[in-house]
């Protein structure tokens, strides 16, 4: 990845119809579970980040052949039980979502393997899964222990439990219930507050059998899991930003087409309407994974206060929203929020820092933050510290900031959104 620094200025305008690439998480899950299914899988609208190539990499070490083409990707799965030991250490990349789902599966298999990712996947935390695997019989080890990757996993037969998780994770979750379709009996997964449910969607959809109530879901063991058609929905997270430049920029009026509106995903949509944003929602479908077009015209926002249930459906989506925020008339207070510390970087502090450089007035609390809206906002130099989502932050931030905005190793927005600066070059003609 290149050290280039990205430089921008404040948008005129901000006109046209987009599409945003293929929703991430499932892509990831798409790859994974036309891998354990039988049969092929085709995926289209993929997501080509290097997070889902990480995926689809690992899953082809494990023995899996798998067509990558800019139409679609062929998986060629072998069944449930159709994974072979791979001949080297499989490495994740920058993807946590590979990480702990693929842990979940390998803690069931016939074989040892050693899992890792780059310096940021070193860092982030694994005793989440780590914990409940265990108890189901695993055998997973933090190689360096410090309950982080590389992990070593000795596969083992596993058992069914009722996991209450601590935290609202799709990701400890999504571990979990894929072990359970290696367990001796069923699964069960409760959270706090419900998290993303695209792996209990999903798995039903490959012919798995996951009951969800409340904020608990089951899973019942050894399914034959059958290859699918999977059309994947543009990424929410990925038109989160486009969705917030729209608000924003005086004038602007964006059609975003073919977004994935699950609702647990979709809390932005949801803060930005008691922010007073004017969304408008066309061609709605809801079959599997609810879409929609999403028609965003600038509007006069007002501050809210964002803490609670909602919280696990926009976790990726606040440092955006902050920008919101700043540029909204009143206070906005971010609370419940503290596992925003623990993402690709510690993003409540690396907000704080630079949005205050740019002339905002935010105070940066244990679990959130709180902004105080309506100070112009000038250009500075913003390192996002390897955090692909940061850097799409201050690209938005700087459409209505004076002056320049550098970003330094922007392109890191590649792990998530590839074309992320060209589409907005071409909305600001």
């Amino acid at each position: 990845m290149s050290h280039n620094t990205v430089r921008l200025k404040k948008a005129t305008r901000l006109r046209g119809e987009m599409t945003v690439p293929g929703d991430k998480s499932i892509s990831h899950r798409a790859v994974m579970f036309g891998s354990l299914a039988e049969g092929t899988t085709e995926v289209t609208n993929f997501l080509q980040g290097a997070d889902c190539l990480s995926t689809i990499d690992c899953f082809r070490r494990l023995g899996i052949e798998i067509e990558n083409t800019p139409e679609r990707i062929l998986i060629h799965g072998r069944g449930l039980h159709g994974l072979s030991a791979p001949a080297s250490v499989l490495d994740a990349g920058n993807s946590g979502t590979t990480t702990r789902l693929l842990s979940g599966i390998l803690a069931a298999q016939p074989f040892a393997t050693t899992l890792t990712g780059d310096a940021s996947i070193q860092r982030r935390p694994m005793r989440r899964i780590i914990e409940p695997l265990s108890l189901m019989g695993a055998e997973i080890a933090s190689v360096n222990g410090n309950d982080c990757a590389p992990l070593r996993i000795v596969g083992k037969p596993l058992h069914g439990i009722h996991y209450h998780s601590p935290i609202a994770s799709a990701q400890v979750k999504s571990s979990i219930l894929l072990a359970g379709l290696y367990a001796d009996g069923k699964t069960t997964v409760t959270e706090p507050a419900l998290s993303r449910n695209h792996t209990e969607i999903m798995l039903n959809h490959f012919g798995a059998r996951v009951v969800s109530e409340g904020t608990s879901a089951t899973v019942e063991p050894d399914p034959v899991l059958h290859g699918r058609k999977v059309v994947v929905p543009g990424d929410i997270s990925s038109a989160a930003f486009f969705i917030a430049a729209g608000l924003i920029v005086p004038g602007a009026e964006i059609l975003i087409r073919n977004v994935g509106i699950n609702p647990t995903r979709s809390g932005i949509l949801k803060v930005a309407e008691a922010m007073g944003g004017d969304i408008t929602y066309l061609n709605v479908r809801r079959d599997g994974e609810p879409t929609a077009d999403l028609l965003v015209k600038h509007s006069a926002l007002r501050g809210v206060t964002i803490e609670g249930k909602i919280i696990p459906t926009l976790i990726d989506e606040l440092p955006v929203i902050n920008i919101m925020a700043a540029c909204a008339e009143g206070t906005t207070v971010v609370r419940d929020a503290a596992d925003l510390r623990a993402k690709e970087s510690n993003r409540i502090d690396v907000m704080a820092r630079y949005l205050s450089a740019m002339g905002g007035d935010i105070t940066p609390t244990q679990d959130g933050m709180i902004i105080n809206g309506g100070r112009p906002l000038h250009g500075t130099a913003v390192d996002p510290h390897m955090d692909h989502r940061i850097a799409m932050t201050f690209a938005v931030a700087a459409l209505i900031a004076d002056g320049e905005t550098a970003i330094t190793d922007g392109e890191i927005v590649t792990v998530s959104y590839p074309d992320f600066y060209e589409e907005l070059a071409r909305l600001s003609r």
